[in-house]
C-alpha cells in the first residue's frame, strides 16, 4: 500500500490517465466509475456518486440517496498491463457523509477496529483458485486449453507451460504492484489454476483478492478466454476455493506461535490464544459457511462425493489438524492457520470479517477446540449441506451475524431475514442459466 495520500501525486508518478474508483457490493460484484485524471482532485475531495440500488446488493431502495465512494489513496493500484494509463483505487462507500454499514469494506474496517481494541492486528493470506474456460462451437463451456485433459493434471508442467503467457502476465502484474507473487500452478482440475502472493494486513489482502480477480479476468479476456471463480463449474471436477491464512499480531510480535513456557497440549506449536481462536472458528463453522460459501453452487463443491482426481479438497466436518488438507482448519505451521471452507463466490471482506469475529469470540470465551485430528469432529454437526441450511445457521448465530452487523447496518438481516427473498432470488438458480451467470459473477 502506498504511503502517499494524495491521488494526484500518485497518478503523476505512475503516468495514470484514468482511475477506476472501485468498491464491491455484498455479493462481491466490483462496481466502479472511470474517472479521468483531470477530475482527480474532485475524486479525492468529494468521492464519486452511485445509485446504490442500481449498483447491486447494498441495502438500498431506488428512493435512497446516492452512495458516494470515498477513495482510500493507500490502495492506489496502477494497472497499465490491463490498459495503458489505468489505475484502481479501492473506496469506502458513504451515504450522506457517513460510512455505509452495508458496504463490505466498511464492515471489515469495523471488525478490525474491534480487534485493535484488544491490541490485536490481523494478517491474512489468500489462495485464489480459478478456471480458464471458453465456449466451443456449440456454445458449451469447455476448458480453454484443449490439451488439458490429463486424468491427474495437478502441477502438470506441460499444462502450466501451455498457459505460460497468461500466467506470466498475471505474475508480472502482481510483482510490479509489489504483491510478492511466489508461485503459479496448475490446480487439481483440468483448466484450474492458482497464483499466490504474499500475505499482508487483512484489509490490504481483501483489496488484493478483489484486484486479483479483476486482473486475472481482464488478462484472460485479452487472450480470448474467460476466467471464472465459480465454486463448481464442472460436476466431475474439483471446485475452486478461497483459502484464507490468518494470524494475530501485537505490533510486530506474532501471537500464534507457542512461547517457551507454554504447555502446547495440541502438539502443533501454537499458543493458547491460537487454540482459542481455532475453537471459535470451529464452533461457528455452520454460520461461517453462509459467508464463506454464499451461493447455491458452493454446496455442489462441498457436497461432492467424488471427482476425476479422487478428492474434492473441500471439508465436510469442522475439524482441525496439522499439515492435513482434509480439515476445515489446517495448521501448516505455528505462524498461521488456514481456513479451508471458503470458495470463489466468497466476498473477501465479509469472509475475513466473519472469520475474525468467530475467532475473537473463541478467545473471549477461552474456547477449547479439542484434540487435533479427524476424530475431534465426531461430536460436531457436519457443515451445512445447502445454502438454505447455512443461512439458517447464520440466523441462529448471534456472533457471526453480529460480525456482519459490526458497522451497525443490519447486514445479517439483509442476508437472512427481512430481505431473505431478495437474497435467494440472486443465489437460487439451478438451471443451465447458472453456469453462464456464475462464470462472470465473481
Amino acid at each position: 500500500m502506498s504511503d502517499i495520500t494524495d491521488l494526484a501525486t500518485l497518478a503523476a508518478k505512475t503516468d495514470t490517465t484514468f482511475i477506476l474508483a472501485l468498491f464491491v457490493d455484498l455479493t462481491g460484484k466490483p462496481c466502479a466509475k472511470l474517472v479521468p485524471i483531470e477530475a482527480v482532485e474532485e475524486l479525492q475531495a468529494d468521492g464519486v456518486g452511485f445509485a446504490g440500488y442500481a449498483a447491486g446488493a447494498l441495502g438500498q431502495a431506488p428512493k435512497d440517496p446516492d452512495v458516494v465512494a470515498i477513495p482510500d489513496a493507500a490502495s492506489f493500484t496502477p494497472v497499465p498491463f490491463v490498459r495503458e494509463g489505468l489505475a484502481i483505487v479501492h473506496c469506502d462507500p458513504h451515504v450522506e457523509g457517513e460510512p455505509w454499514p452495508y458496504a463490505p469494506r466498511v464492515i471489515l474496517r469495523s471488525m478490525l477496529r474491534k480487534a485493535a481494541q484488544r491490541d490485536l492486528s490481523v494478517c491474512v493470506g489468500a489462495e485464489v483458485e480459478y478456471f480458464l474456460v471458453r465456449k466451443d462451437e456449440r456454445g458449451r463451456v469447455v476448458t480453454a486449453d484443449p490439451g488439458d485433459d490429463a486424468a491427474r493434471p495437478c502441477y502438470d508442467a506441460r499444462g502450466v507451460t501451455r498457459m505460460y503467457e497468461h500466467l506470466a502476465a498475471v505474475s508480472r502484474g502482481m510483482n510490479e504492484l509489489g504483491w510478492g507473487n511466489y508461485a503459479n500452478d496448475h490446480e487439481d482440475a483440468n483448466g484450474q489454476f492458482e497464483q499466490n502472493f504474499a500475505y499482508a494486513d487483512a484489509l490490504t489482502t481483501a483489496d488484493r483478492v478483489i484486484t486479483a480477480r479483476y486482473l486475472i479476468s481482464m488478462i484472460a479476456e485479452q487472450r480470448g478466454m474467460t476466467a471464472t471463480f465459480m465454486p463448481k463449474p464442472f460436476a466431475d471436477r474439483t471446485g475452486s476455493g478461497l483459502h484464507l491464512h490468518l494470524s494475530l499480531w501485537n505490533g510486530s510480535t506474532p501471537l500464534f506461535p507457542a512461547g517457551e513456557s507454554v504447555d502446547d497440549a495440541g502438539g502443533l506449536g501454537l499458543s493458547d490464544l491460537a487454540y482459542e481462536f481455532i475453537g471459535g472458528v470451529l464452533e461457528h463453522a455452520g454460520a461461517l459457511q453462509a459467508v464463506l460459501a454464499p451461493s447455491v453452487n458452493s454446496y455442489k463443491r462441498t457436497g461432492a462425493v467424488s471427482t476425476n482426481s479422487g478428492a474434492s479438497w473441500a471439508p465436510r466436518v469442522p475439524t482441525y489438524g496439522g499439515n492435513d488438507r482434509t480439515h476445515y482448519v489446517r495448521v501448516p505451521d505455528a505462524q498461521r492457520i488456514e481456513l479451508r471452507g471458503g470458495d470463489g463466490a466468497a466476498n473477501p471482506y465479509l469472509a475475513v470479517a466473519a472469520a475474525i469475529g468467530a475467532g475473537l469470540d473463541g478467545i473471549e470465551r477461552h474456547t477449547d477446540p479439542g484434540t487435533p485430528g479427524g476424530d475431534n469432529g465426531a461430536d460436531r454437526a457436519p457443515l451445512p449441506l445447502t445454502l438454505l441450511h447455512a443461512v439458517e445457521a447464520l440466523e441462529a448465530d448471534p456472533v457471526v451475524s453480529g460480525t456482519l452487523d459490526a458497522a451497525g447496518g443490519g447486514v445479517a438481516t439483509y442476508f437472512g431475514g427481512l430481505k431473505r427473498e431478495e437474497f435467494f432470488a440472486w443465489h437460487s438458480q439451478v438451471t443451465s442459466w447458472e453456469i453462464d451467470h456464475y462464470l462472470t459473477a465473481f
